[in-house]
């Protein structure tokens, strides 16, 4: 206390002696000042609070709330969650090969990985976890039992799982392994001279096998055209969305550069390599949920007119994170940066750093937005995401078929059809019977579904406020009208959204059969943006066109 009084009363000596005290000397007095009160509360704590203190929790709280005001890309990661980190940027982990979730107090497998530990000893979906090397589960959460799954490679692990049909618990015994996600969820010939590719993510391994995919389809089917998928891809490493562009692209081309406030911070990613595809016409599908990296490829390929984007305006995550040790194991991921593509735009949508008095962020508004010019003279704009070149809507609604998916029910139900069904017919083949629908539907009343909706549940909010200030026997006939409408009517509801129902149904069966891949080839059946894409690519269809080609 006596040291921090003495910098006080240095600095206002020098300040009321005329000296100037620089910007750097100041903030590091404020940073030393709030630290040294930081230690002395954590010490009074200690030192004197009723009960005994979880040191650990409260520091990573702490540390939590700190960064909750910066933006939510800025997060403290301890050393427990090393593993997350590497599987952030490598896509790779050490254990069975499956996903799991919470189910009422179960934890059960819901999604094992093709070709994996887990699915090729017969570990499935439905199965639910008793006891992981001879520990219950009961009651842990689903990082605790995900913990405990993984392991060193090459261990031993034994799983007692419960499934459906089986009066005995089933027991699986095999080594662990490391899993490396393939970054490429899928690739096939979609239609004649045209290929497609489905990218997940941007880990370490996501250009060579995007070149790889890539290459086997010309070698195989002899493309000339590529749709390339990168709907739902929240991102990863700068680098690899460089280098895929540099596939397409002449070597040396500026593809984002990033700029800080710390000038290490400033740098200029250009692509590394000769084009290998500098020929292969490309259409590149992106959605709400295409963020950062996947927003760079698909501003760079609008800003340099190779590449025509269909879809939605993208996420707008403009923001360079790096990762940088904090000591005893633990990371700091921290936004250093912001990222501008070759038209000189940035596509960061949101200005976390002038937040409203409750702490809420707004996006940038339209008329706030700034015009840019790609390549070929074709005008865009900054400040919202990339908006697509040929923009495309999601019509669907939250309806009834959403409301069964959050309850488990599509699930629930493909695990009882296993049962029923050794085999089904092939994703591009596969049609739900009206026997199965009958099934699925006498299952939903076996099962008492009903459920609440939004609207049903402001209905009730508005209720209550309407009870509070009298008015609510003033509209006593109308309130009763609104309510008769908002009940939900399940079966004939069932019944106007048969088709995303059936579609829903469908999936979650193929799943069981056919894994991922075959999830997205049955989805790819009647998919309007890739049904755009190929109309594009036709010659009479006017590629060149949309991208100011001469």
């Amino acid at each position: 206390m006596k040291k921090i009084i003495q910098i006080i009363l240095f600095v206002f000596c020098i300040n009321s002696l005329g000296f100037a005290v620089s910007p750097v000397e100041v903030r590091s007095f404020r940073i030393s000042k709030n630290l040294s009160i930081f230690n002395s509360l954590f010490r009074e704590l200690d030192m004197f609070y009723v009960d005994t203190l979880s040191y650990d929790k409260m520091m990573k709280t702490t540390i939590d709330n700190m960064l909750n005001k910066l933006d939510p890309y800025t997060v403290y990661l301890p050393e427990e969650e090393t593993d997350d980190l590497k599987f952030m940027t490598t896509g790779e982990y050490a254990g069975i090969g499956a996903m799991i979730m919470k189910k009422d107090k179960n934890i059960i497998v819901s999604e094992p990985y093709e070709g994996m530990p887990a699915q090729r000893n017969d570990v499935r979906a439905g199965d639910i976890i008793m006891e992981v090397d001879g520990q219950k589960v009961t009651g842990l959460s689903v990082s605790e039992v995900s913990s405990r799954l993984k392991g060193t490679p090459n261990t031993s692990i034994k799983l007692k799982l419960e499934r459906l049909g089986e009066k005995k618990l089933v027991e699986k015994t095999f080594l662990r392994e490391k899993i490396q996600v393939n970054p490429v969820g899928y690739s096939a010939l979609v239609s004649d001279k045209t290929g497609y590719i489905l990218l997940n993510e941007f880990t370490d391994r996501a250009a060579i096998e995007v070149k790889s995919a890539i290459a086997d389809l010309i070698k195989k089917h002899q493309i000339e055209s590529l749709v390339f998928d990168i709907r739902n891809n929240g991102g990863g490493i700068i680098d690899e969305a460089v280098k895929i562009v540099g596939f397409f692209v002449p070597k040396g081309t500026e593809v984002v550069n990033t700029k800080g406030k710390n000038k290490d911070a400033d740098r200029k990613y250009k692509t590394p390599t000769e084009p290998i595809f500098p020929n292969l016409k490309l259409v590149v599908l992106a959605n709400r949920s295409s963020a950062s990296a996947s927003e760079i490829l698909a501003g760079a390929f609008q800003d340099l007119d190779r590449a025509v984007i269909v879809g939605e305006r993208t996420f707008g995550k403009g923001l360079v994170q790096n990762i940088r040790p904090v000591g005893f194991g633990g990371h700091l991921k921290v936004t250093t940066a912001k990222y501008y593509i070759p038209s000189g735009r940035c596509i960061q949508a949101i200005d976390y750093s002038h937040r409203n008095e409750d702490g809420s962020v707004g996006r940038v508004p339209d008329s706030l937005t700034n015009e840019f010019s790609t390549r070929n003279g074709r005008k865009v704009r900054d400040g919202g995401g990339i908006i697509p070149d040929t923009t495309t809507t999601d019509e669907r609604k939250l309806n009834i078929a959403y409301y069964i998916y959050a309850q488990n029910l599509y699930f629930d139900f493909a695990t009882k059809y296993v049962l029923a069904h050794p085999t089904i017919a092939s994703p591009a083949e596969f049609v739900l019977t009206d026997e199965d629908f009958k099934s699925f539907t006498d299952y939903l009343t076996e099962k008492k579904f009903t459920y609440t909706s939004q609207t049903e549940k402001f209905y009730n909010e508005l209720m209550d406020m309407a009870k509070l200030e009298g008015l609510d026997n003033r509209a006593k006939d109308e309130f009763a009208a609104l309510k008769s409408k908002l009940t939900p009517d399940i079966i004939k509801n069932i019944e106007d959204n048969k088709t995303e129902v059936i579609d829903l149904l469908s999936l979650e069966i193929i799943k069981r059969y056919y894994f991922q891949k075959g999830e997205i080839q049955y989805s790819l059946r009647s998919d309007k943006n890739l049904k755009v894409a190929l109309e594009i690519l036709k010659p009479e269809n006017g590629y060149s066109k949309i991208l100011n080609k001469k």
